[in-house]
Formats: structure tokens, sequence, C-alpha cells
């Protein structure tokens, strides 16, 4: 009679529970320590799959990167999204990706599709660009800097805050843009002139703007900074008081910048590819796009995607950002970053 009852309880166990409807499954997301969404923004898309999105924050863009090389074929996360064009060729040398032509793809301009085989699906894009206190020039009555070169003048001698190439990633951004507006033969004289008018280098873009930089983040006496173009839109937006307009400025003439465009892809040994697929459609839609700018302070590549008005308003965008391929980051970046550091240094 026992083994009659629990045969009984058994198969009934077992038939509750194939009828019961599956758990959600779970898609991890690896990303760097800078990446963020709003919580809705990502509960709805968890709603919509059935499943729950883990995010797996693995350090800086190279250190991610390196952390995605490492176990390329068994992956420590389904997607990895944060690796910029500074590393991109790197990541397809790897074999890291897998291709995926999301149909989101139809609405990015070309601009921004640096990977021909789709592996690498951009996402958003920021410049880094000089900033500048505005106060700290009108006080002074001196003109603000318009040009990378201005900075070789004696009247900006010891006013520049710049972030290590080596350890930052806006700084390997700007001296990106030096090599792409002065050419590989003349970056190293520019940094050289810099040195002598006394430029402070220092090894993160939050010492550069929240300790050394005059700005209104900022506590420092130096009133040009290594940052972004969307930094003075972002100076209005958590500004404690109403402003009509940023208390800095961004320097957007040509070739002063240099525009980092971030990616998204589909790590290879995945063994959720449809949730992949799904999560990196999600991260090209307006609804992720137009989250992005108020949490990540960049930039939507899916220009359907609507900024809010004080960036309309405020936003000044280089029209023309120093030019320097991924191949050729690829070839010289370490050359360059030892270079520099042998010039600015030592």
């Amino acid at each position: 009679m026992f083994r009659r009852v629990s045969f009984l309880w058994l198969f009934g166990a077992l038939l509750i529970a194939s009828c019961a409807p599956p758990g959600p499954r779970v898609l991890r997301v690896m990303t760097h320590d800078s990446f963020a969404v709003s919580e809705p923004v990502v509960s709805a898309f968890e709603a919509e799959h059935n499943l729950t999105v883990q995010f797996l924050s693995s350090g800086d863009a190279g250190e991610a990167l390196n952390k995605a090389i490492l176990s390329a074929g068994n992956p420590l996360a389904d997607v990895f999204y944060g690796v910029d064009n500074t590393f991109l060729s790197r990541a397809l040398t790897e074999n890291i990706f897998e291709p995926y032509h999301s149909p989101l793809l139809a609405e990015i301009p070309d601009s921004f599709k640096l990977d021909p085989t789709d592996q690498a699906l951009p996402v958003d894009y920021g410049d880094v660009c000089l900033n500048y206190d505005r106060a700290f020039f009108t006080e002074h009555n001196l003109q603000p800097p318009q040009r990378l070169e201005d900075l070789l003048e004696p009247e900006y001698r010891g006013l520049l805050v710049v972030e290590n190439p080596a350890s930052s990633s806006p700084g390997l951004a700007f001296l990106l843009a030096t090599v792409g507006h002065f050419g590989p033969e003349g970056f190293l004289p520019y940094w050289e002139g810099l040195r002598q008018n006394d430029v402070l280098v220092v090894n993160d873009w939050g010492t550069a703007y929240n300790t050394e930089f005059s700005g209104s983040s900022g506590r420092g006496p130096r009133p040009i900074v290594v940052s972004y173009g969307s930094s003075p839109p972002f100076e209005v937006l958590y500004s404690a008081q109403p402003l009509e307009q940023p208390p800095t400025a961004a320097v957007v003439s040509d070739g002063s910048c240099f525009r980092q465009i971030e990616f998204v892809g589909i790590l290879r040994g995945t063994h959720n590819r449809d949730l992949a697929e799904a999560w990196v459609d999600f991260m090209l839609s307006t609804t992720f796009q137009e989250d992005m700018p108020l949490q990540m302070y960049v930039f939507p590549v899916n220009p359907n995607a609507r900024l809010d008005e004080m960036f309309t308003r405020t936003m000044a965008e280089p029209q023309h950002p120093a030019v320097v391929s991924p191949d050729d980051i690829a070839a010289h970046r370490e050359a360059w970053i030892q270079a520099w550091t042998e010039t600015v240094l030592q």
C-alpha cells in the first residue's frame, strides 16, 4: 500500500511539474564598469522575453576585453558590451564574437559600422574633447582655446590637465586625437610642447575632472581638461540650481576631438544564442537608445532615438573629429603609448 501511494504521489508531482510554466532563463551580459541602464527598461525586456538579465561588470574597457579574450569559446557571459574603436581590431583578431546581422542595423548610419562582418555592432558614441571653465576665462580676460595648437601658447601655461593614455580611456582617445590631427610624425613634438607648457597628467578622468579641473564639478586650479563633448550638457542637467547655459564648454574645432564608438557582440560559444540576439536588438532599439544618454553620458547611434531638449539646446558636436583607423590603432597603439610615456613622463 505504501509503495502504491508513493508511486501515485511521485507520478502526480511529475505531472504537475511537467505542466508548470518554465522558469525564466538567464541572460548574462558582460560590460565595462561605466555601463548603466535604468531599471524599468531592463525589467520591461525581461518581462517581454521571460528571462532574467545578469550584468557582469568586468573592469574598464581594456580589462573587460582581456577577460573576454581569455574565456573565448567558453565565455563568461552571452553578450559583451563596451569594446570601443580603440580596441576593436584586437577583439576581432582574437575571434571572441559570433556574427549577427541585426535587423536594427538598417536604421544605423554607415559611419558607425566599423566591422563589415557584423561581429561587433555599434551602440553609442561620445566625443573626447577639451573642456574649459567659462568663468575663468571671463575673469582673466583671456580667450578660451579654440584649437589644439593654442595650448602651446604661453598664456595657457599651467592651465591644462590630461589623463594618462596608459591607464585612461579618454586619455588614450585624446592621444589618438593628437595622432590624427598632427600625424604619426607630429604628435610627439606637440606633446613635448605641452610638457614644456606645464601640462598636468593624472591617472583617470575622475581625478582630472572632479579634482584638478576648476569647472563647476571640480574644485581644482586648472581651467582646461580632457573630458567629453557631452560634459557641458550634464553640468546643466545635474546642477543644484537652474542654469541658462553650461558653466563649461567643449572645444569642437576640426581635428580637436576623437570620437569613441562602443560596440556590442554575441560571445562565441554562448548557449543562449536566441536571447543574445534579442538583447543586441534591444540595445539598438529606440527604447534602449533613448535611455542611454542620461545613464552613460553617451549618445545613441540610432537617429530615430530622441534626445532630451537640454542636449539639443546646449550640445556642441564636432563636425570633423580626428580620425585614426582601427587597423592603425591596433598596429601602433602600444608603441604610441610608450613613446608618449617617454616624451611626457620621463
